[in-house]
């Protein structure tokens, strides 16, 4: 029986995290939208340190990843784990190994006393909707808004 083991991404990593962040965005239909750069990954995740990356392994092997940074309720008062990106190899899906890396993910909330442990989910997703849901995670009545690129600059620029 295959073994799966987590460990944190390093510096060297920065290629690799982009490997993963491309096959996600393939799965989402929107890799003409990823412009990250290795640099820009390197400069975010562990210059600044404004995110953190974890990877699934299989037998010694990277399998997987998740992505996450902290964010912060103020009903709560207190961060939260916002996970960007959760990405499990198509081959290796069905072992139960999304849920093992939310578990684990779970455990460092836990451990380090965030308030809660939150993530989107694409509107079409539907396997992955029920997947979250069939594990307990409860869907929450928001919508996501966003402003990147040309609308940022024209939103800014507006009269």
């Amino acid at each position: 029986m295959a073994k799966l083991t987590f460990r944190n991404a390093s510096e060297e990593d920065v290629p690799l995290i982009l490997e993963f962040i491309k096959k996600l965005a393939d799965y989402e239909h929107r890799l003409d939208e990823v412009i990250a750069t290795e640099e820009a990954l390197k400069y975010w995740i562990f210059d600044k340190q404004q995110a953190e990356v974890i990877f699934a392994l299989e037998d010694g092997k990277e399998i997987g990843f998740a992505f996450f940074f902290l964010s912060f309720s103020t009903y709560i008062a207190n961060v939260n784990m916002h996970l960007e990106d959760l990405f499990i190899d198509p081959e290796y899906r069905g072992n139960g190994y999304g849920k093992a890396l939310l578990r684990e993910l779970a455990k460092i909330v836990k451990e380090r006393g965030y308030g809660r442990f939150e993530w989107t989910c694409l509107d079409w997703n539907q396997p992955s909707k029920d997947f979250y849901k069939s594990i307990g995670a409860k869907q929450k009545d928001w919508n996501v808004f966003h402003f990147t690129g040309q609308e940022l600059e024209d939103f800014i620029n507006e009269d």
